[in-house]
């Protein structure tokens, strides 16, 4: 106070920002800043001179977007941009340098959001480095008259070549979700760059939350990288490996406990047709799992690529790949249910005498050989598809407030498939006091082996529940807009 400075009060503001590591700090301030381009840009607005002397800090740290006296606004009729076109060289777009360049064919009115875009990941990158991130001389910068031809090509050749930015300016700490922000921003090409100032704003999110970003960009060698290319194996697995074990168990236990009662006709009739239904299930659920994971991984691969996808597109892929579990998990149980159903129906057709309580224990053994076919798939490919999946499509186009939504209801949904992986042990005891007593000793084995089995895999299945709850959180975070520091 004693040279007239007003120290403001702490505040959370403050109390954030001290908690941030310096990448993490340049991104909570580009986040800001990318939200008032696109204010400024859904109302027509293009500031054209973004660089550091124009931002502003409050007393808090908190960053303003000043100086639009050289702005364009399209919504003022007869206005031409041409008049009080301007800017800083060192900051401009390559499309704004060509605006200006006397040869080159583009012109102001070409500019949008885009553009200041650009100027903002330099800003962004100087502030990060402490240099702009292309080296032009102080004598191209400075020159008589401003942006001649030679100076122009010079700094659009730059711009515009291999070579630059140079990543390896980037400090050791600068996580790769902000590495590649930054890299995007700077694209040559407007089309390779974040659309609008509020996409900008949700990537720059994504750098703020420790979690979440490790999920979007994960480091150089993690399993998660590599998996993302094996999505078809992975999902086989996955759905397959249980409902195998579903499979063995009810082959075994139907052929002790119902078959082996039957006539021999009977008995030959049933294991037939049950072979039969157990193929053909099996073959439909393959095919159906295959054209689930058809659309996402066509988007996937064609975003590896470089192919770029509309926003409906990339929205789609993203509900498709958050919905995999489900819809996997109630393919497994029609499938187990209607097996239940066929089978009888199909030996009273042939002819078949099977009496109405074997029919019945049939098709209970075939419900409770459905809940560990839909229960553990469920969490194996959720697993996947939030680890693995779902991040590789946050990384391209705007986040809809949708996303927030689905990613509630899977941690809902979660919790209820977790109650019921916690019930399949105990629908296993419970289905072993309706067996005759001279019968018990020949599933015995089979009924320990079941129950045991259950519960190692509850423990599998509650840690990839745990670690799936962190995972949407994190995700949740960044998508609803309120990124939280780990």
């Amino acid at each position: 106070m004693g040279r007239g400075e007003i120290r403001p009060s702490e505040s959370a503001v403050r109390q954030e920002i001290a908690t941030l590591t310096w990448p993490e700090t340049v991104a909570w301030l580009g986040r800001r800043l990318a939200q008032a381009l696109d204010y400024a840009g859904r109302h027509g607005v293009l500031h054209r001179d973004v660089k550091p002397a124009n931002v502003l800090l409050t007393a808090e740290g908190v960053p303003k977007l000043a100086d639009f006296n050289i702005s364009f606004s399209g919504n003022i009729a007869g206005a031409s941009p041409v008049a009080y076109f301007g800017g800083s060289l060192a900051y401009m777009s390559p499309e704004q340098l060509e605006a200006i360049h006397p040869d080159r064919p583009g012109a102001p009115g070409d500019l949008d959001t885009r553009s200041d875009l650009y100027s903002l990941a330099v800003v962004l990158w100087e502030l990060l480095t402490g240099r702009r991130p292309f080296y032009d001389s102080d004598a191209e910068l400075h020159s008589h008259p401003p942006g001649d031809r030679t100076t122009l090509d010079a700094m659009l050749a730059r711009r515009r070549g291999p070579d630059e930015p140079a990543e390896g300016e980037l400090p050791a700490d600068c996580p790769n979700a902000l590495r590649r922000v930054l890299l995007t921003s700077l694209a040559p090409a407007p089309k390779d760059r974040f659309s609008s100032g509020a996409e900008l704003a949700q990537q720059l999110d994504v750098c703020l939350d420790a979690h979440a970003r490790d999920l979007v960009d994960p480091p150089p060698g993690s399993w998660r990288l590599r998996m993302r290319r094996w999505t078809h194996p992975i999902m086989f697995l996955a759905i397959a490996v249980p409902n195998l074990l579903a499979i063995l168990y009810s082959y075994q236990h139907n052929s002790t406990l119902i078959i082996s009662k039957l006539p021999p006709a009977a008995q030959e009739n049933f294991e037939r047709i049950t072979r039969i239904d157990y193929t053909v299930a099996f073959l439909i659920g393959a095919v159906g799992t295959l054209s689930m994971v058809l659309y996402l991984t066509m988007v996937a691969g064609g975003l590896r690529r470089g192919r770029v996808y509309t926003g409906a597109q990339l929205a789609r892929a993203r509900r498709d790949t958050l919905l995999l579990g489900q819809r996997c998990a109630l393919l497994c149980l029609g499938l187990w249910v209607v097996s239940g159903l066929v089978v009888p129906i199909t030996l009273e057709v042939s002819g078949s005498e099977v009496p109405w309580n074997t029919v019945v224990h049939f098709t209970a053994s075939q419900l409770v050989c459905g809940a560990i076919a839909v229960v553990y798939p469920f969490f194996f490919v959720n697993f996947y598809a939030v680890r693995c999946l779902y991040p590789v499509f946050l990384r391209h186009g705007e986040i809809s407030a949708s996303d927030a939504r689905m990613l509630r209801r899977l941690g809902r949904r979660s919790t209820l498939f977790l109650a019921a992986a916690a019930a399949v042990p105990l629908l296993g005891i419970a289905g072993a006091t309706f067996i005759p007593p001279e019968d018990l000793p020949r599933v015995i084995v089979a009924l320990r082996v079941l129950c045991v089995g259950s519960v190692v895999a509850f423990v599998g299945a509650y840690w990839m529940f745990r670690m799936l709850s962190e995972d949407l959180q994190a995700l949740h975070r960044v998508v609803s807009g309120a990124p939280r520091h780990e």
